[in-house]
Parts: structure tokens; C-alpha cells; sequence
């Protein structure tokens, strides 16, 4: 792959991301996370603990979200982990109280499929049934379960490369580096592997497995690097004292929409990938406004193609159904 086609691919991405309104959908999605986490940290603490010790998940969950967040954003977790943990009041208000954080832990998933299921284009099934919702319920529980223990087997053995990395490196600091530099690809080979699951599974579209690995790996290191940006931004600007007692949930609230950000710039990506090197290469590409949320009950009409000043290249590549980033032809 040259310069030129990396350089197009990038500024295709960009476009894409503009025209399907990325940052729209990932405030939509911040604020289902935020509800989301305190449930979805919980259930995956509780599955780690079936094969690590449960104190110890917790400890390295505390320890990496100080370390991913900030003070403020991991105290704000940390309180919403307590509230959840420790339920007040009789048996019926409890019972309630854990469906409703069930609920809550998969409606984040429906959310994110909303968001893949625009970027991919996704056709609009028929208005599901009472079976179909639950089924998809159950199925977005599973998968939130599964990424969540993905990533909490990886704080844990972060957590325990790094005490042993700090043991090690008080005698040998070479051995130590080498230490750091594993602990730093194992953690980016994991957030690799849960967004390679994520943009492979969820969208309602067939996307095969080298369609994602790229995409998957590019917004793992922009995860990677981007999430000590942010935590250097949040830690700087003050944003935690200016908006006095919610501040801690204003900085948790902004922490998940700049990673959001993130990530649908990596599912944009993917997705210009796919059309351009991939499995869709050879596959005409609809207007950006033809996917609508999953709970729709009419198919939608053919819409213009969204055309704005700064994103006419890809608009017009898509008009002649050629790949976004592909050379036009002469």
C-alpha cells in the first residue's frame, strides 16, 4: 500500500465520519455508556473472579481506571460501582433495581449496533417481536460479558506484569523495559482482538475477518495513544473543579465521548477499508443518510447523497461507485 492510497483512506475516513454525523452518535452513545458501566464492570468482575480472585480483579479494574481516566473519572466509576454493589431497601426494589441495571448494561449495546448498522449501511429489518427483542437482549448481554472478561483478563495480567516488572526493575531495569514493552503489546493485542469482535459481529451486515483486522488494530493504537491525550487534557484544563460535585461525572462523561470518537473513526476506517481493499470493494456504496436506527418500522426511501464542503471527494466517489480512495480513473 503506497502513501498516497494510506493518505486517502485517511481522508476518506474523515469524510465518512462527518457525513454519518459521528459525533452525534457518539454523544448518543457516551450517555448509554455512562449508565452502562457501573452494571457492565460488575457482571465482568464477577465472571473474572470464577478464574482470577475477585479482590484482585477489582484491584487492577481501580488501579487501570486511575491510570486510563484520571482521579476524577475512576472516582466517579468507583462510586457508581458502590451504589450498584450495595443495593438498598427490600427484596421486590432490589430485584427491580438489578433488571433495570441489566437493561441498562445491554441498551449501551443497542446503541453501538445503531451506530455500526449506519456506518455499514445496514439494511432495515421488519419491526421486530417480543422474541426477536428478547433474543437480541440476550445476545448483546452475552457479547458485552464476553469483552468485558476480555478486558478485564487483560488489566488483570497488566496488573501482575507490572508489580513484576517493579519487583524485576530494582535489580535488572533492562529486563524491566522489556517487561513494559510486553505488557504494552499485550494490552494493544487485546483491545485489537475486542474491536475485531465488535466490528465483525454486531454490525447486521456480513463483514468478513480481513475487513476488520486493519481497522481494529489502527483504532486500538489511536485508543492506545489517544487515552493518555485525553487523561492529559482532562488533568490540565480543570474540567473536574469547574462544574463543582458533578465534576467527576462530567469528566467520566467527556473520557467516554472522546473514546467513542475514537472508535467510530476506527469503524469509519474499516468501513472505507473494506470498500477499497477488501470484500466490498466491488460493491456500489449507498448515501450515508439511508441507514436508520434498528426500532424503525417503515424500509426507508432512496435520499440524496449528503454533499458538504469539506467531504466532496468521498460524495463524489460514491456517485461513481468507486471505492472510497481509489484512484479515479483517467
Amino acid at each position: 500500500m503506497s502513501a498516497k492510497q494510506i493518505w486517502g483512506l485517511v481522508r476518506a475516513s474523515f469524510a465518512a465520519w462527518g457525513e454519518d454525523y459521528a459525533s452525534s452518535m457518539g454523544a448518543a452513545l457516551s450517555f448509554y455508556t455512562v449508565f452502562s458501566v457501573a452494571p457492565v464492570l460488575l457482571i465482568a468482575i464477577a465472571v473474572a473472579g470464577l478464574v482470577f480472585d475477585t479482590h484482585a480483579a477489582q484491584r487492577a479494574v481501580a488501579s487501570q481506571l486511575t491510570g486510563l481516566m484520571g482521579r476524577e473519572a475512576a472516582a466517579a466509576v468507583e462510586a457508581l460501582l458502590q451504589s450498584a454493589r450495595s443495593p438498598s431497601g427490600g427484596v421486590i426494589s432490589t430485584t427491580v433495581g438489578v433488571v433495570v441495571l441489566l437493561i441498562g448494561a445491554s441498551a449501551v449495546f443497542g446503541e453501538l449496533q445503531d451506530a455500526l448498522n449506519r456506518i455499514w449501511r445496514a439494511p432495515v429489518p421488519r419491526p421486530p417481536g417480543l422474541w426477536r427483542l428478547v433474543t437480541e437482549r440476550i445476545l448483546s448481554f452475552g457479547m458485552i460479558l464476553g469483552v468485558g472478561f476480555l478486558l478485564i483478563v487483560s488489566l488483570v495480567v497488566s496488573a501482575a506484569i507490572a508489580a513484576f516488572g517493579q519487583w524485576w526493575g530494582d535489580a535488572f531495569s533492562y529486563q524491566a523495559l522489556v517487561l513494559e514493552v510486553i505488557n504494552f503489546v499485550l494490552s494493544v493485542g487485546v483491545i485489537t482482538l475486542a474491536f475485531a469482535l465488535i466490528y465483525k459481529l454486531i454490525p447486521r451486515v456480513s463483514v468478513q475477518w480481513h475487513d476488520v483486522w486493519i481497522g481494529a488494530a489502527v483504532t486500538a493504537l489511536l485508543f492506545t495513544v489517544g487515552k493518555s491525550l485525553i487523561g492529559f487534557y482532562l488533568g490540565k484544563t480543570g474540567v473536574a473543579s469547574a462544574f463543582g460535585a458533578a465534576g467527576s461525572l462530567i469528566v467520566l462523561l467527556l473520557w467516554v465521548y472522546y473514546s467513542a470518537q475514537i472508535f467510530l473513526l476506527g469503524a469509519e476506517f474499516t468501513w472505507v477499508y473494506a470498500h477499497a481493499f477488501g470484500s466490498y470493494r466491488e460493491r456500489p456504496q449507498p448515501a450515508a443518510a439511508a441507514a436508520v436506527p434498528r426500532h424503525a418500522s417503515v424500509a426507508p426511501q432512496e435520499t440524496p447523497i449528503l454533499v458538504k464542503p469539506w467531504s466532496g471527494g468521498l460524495a463524489a466517489e460514491r456517485r461513481a461507485g468507486r471505492p472510497p480512495g481509489a484512484t479515479p480513473p483517467s
